[in-house]
């Protein structure tokens, strides 16, 4: 007798929100990054993850000339991440930055903080995202 067993669908869960490219859309960020976490239970590293994502909203509020940027925020199997979608093409570039220096770390940061992160091109500029796996219990 064959027994089929269900398959365990990967759980994904999106949020979207446009946020006007000013010093504004980095707080406004973590609040919807914080709100998206904790909506879905998500077992990831809270501060790393504000931390991270004002890094990346940082960057694209800096070096892109758009108006606005677009945050996405996504619960998969096992991880939660977090892209910013810019007008920029140019592309992020991880560079070695003085220890007294007071800007040019944030990607060092997305690098060494997170589980993976990596950028793609849109018709409109890129995407710079970052993920942080579930944590086991404690």
């Amino acid at each position: 007798m064959e027994t089929t067993l269900p398959i365990r669908l990967p759980v994904r869960l999106e949020r979207h929100v446009s946020l006007a490219a000013g010093p504004a859309a980095p707080t406004a960020a973590r609040s919807e990054v914080r709100a998206a976490i904790c909506d879905w239970a998500a077992p990831v590293d809270l501060p790393i993850a504000l931390l991270l994502t004002s890094e990346l909203v940082t960057n694209a509020i800096t070096h892109a000339a758009g108006e606005t940027v677009m945050l996405s925020c996504t619960l998969g199997w096992g991880h939660v991440r977090v892209e910013v979608l810019d007008s920029s093409f140019a592309p992020p570039v991880l560079v070695e930055t003085p220890a007294d220096a007071e800007t040019g770390r944030g990607l060092m940061l997305i690098d060494s903080l997170s589980s993976y992160w990596g950028y793609y091109w849109t018709p409109t500029g890129k995407a710079v995202y970052f993920t942080l796996p579930f944590q086991a219990d404690p």
